[in-house]
């Protein structure tokens, strides 16, 4: 069918059989923050079906280490909030590999404080720059390589998506006011995109994963954890299989458009 802005688009036809499902296989993935935790999970989900992985982390030797561990995959070190490094590991990454098809917005870090607490007489405030760390990292640093990957199918002349990783803390939580505040922000980002790429035939979603068995949260004190399963409606936390499970299926569902895939075992902030 052609569109109004002469991009060949798939329509629901059910006399012909056309399939809505997005073939992962050989599929060229781009994961940020994948070294370890979630953002490996899903790497390791989509390559153990086919997919060639591109691992971007911080550190190319941990980037070159996890991609070892995966069939078909290439490890990049870049800051993701640095426009310069973003780029050059895009061409890369297109060089290496010779097309872009799908972006996961996954790198992410957490600095938590209060805006302003207080100590007896004397008032702490958040520091400007521990905020604009978390800022740069999770929202500047999705957009940098947002747009990088999007030039990139755009210029291939193929359909594409970028997924965006969220969380649970966008409706807000104490003492998250940058990391709550940058997820949020991704959202949005994840809506506008979806209505400014659609005529390239490229999708945006995004996943808002509650609270997850990571590393990070087995750090956490075990009466911390112990009171957030409490509040749990599915009484555990999840794990990252299951995350990188709604990935899949984001992919997968040509359809799914615009929207969050919330998977939290029912909790809300």
């Amino acid at each position: 069918m052609q569109s109004e802005l002469g991009i060949i688009r798939k329509t629901h036809n059910t006399n012909t059989g056309l399939s809505f499902i997005m073939n992962i296989e050989n599929k060229v993935v781009v994961v940020t923050g994948a070294a370890q935790g979630l953002g490996f999970a899903m790497a390791k989900k989509l390559s153990d079906i086919g997919a060639k992985i591109a691992i971007i982390d911080l550190d190319q030797g941990t980037a070159t280490e996890a991609a070892s561990r995966l069939e078909n995959a290439i490890g990049y070190g870049a800051d993701i909030a640095d426009e310069d490094q973003v780029n050059a590991v895009f061409e890369k990454i297109s060089h290496d590999f010779g097309r872009i098809d799908v972006l996961v917005n996954n790198a992410g870090i957490l600095q938590d404080g209060l805006m302003v607490s207080q100590r007896e007489e004397t008032i702490k405030k958040l520091p400007l720059t521990q905020f604009k760390s978390v800022l740069d990292v999770n929202l500047t640093g999705t957009f940098i390589c947002g747009q990088a990957a999007a030039t990139h199918m755009i210029n291939q002349h193929s359909e594409g998506v970028i997924v965006n990783v969220s969380s649970i803390s966008r409706a807000g939580n104490f003492g998250q006011s940058s990391y709550s505040a940058s997820k949020a922000a991704v959202v949005a980002l994840t809506t506008t995109w979806a209505k400014e790429l659609a005529p390239f035939s490229i999708r945006s979603a995004a996943i808002a994963p509650g609270f997850i068995e990571t590393d990070m949260t087995a750090k956490m004190p075990s009466r911390v954890l112990e009171k957030i399963t409490q509040k749990i409606p599915s009484k555990r936390m999840g794990s990252p299989d299951e995350i990188a499970l709604g990935l899949k299926f984001i992919l997968e569902n040509d359809y799914f458009n615009g929207r969050v895939l919330e998977i939290d075992g029912g909790m809300r902030l």
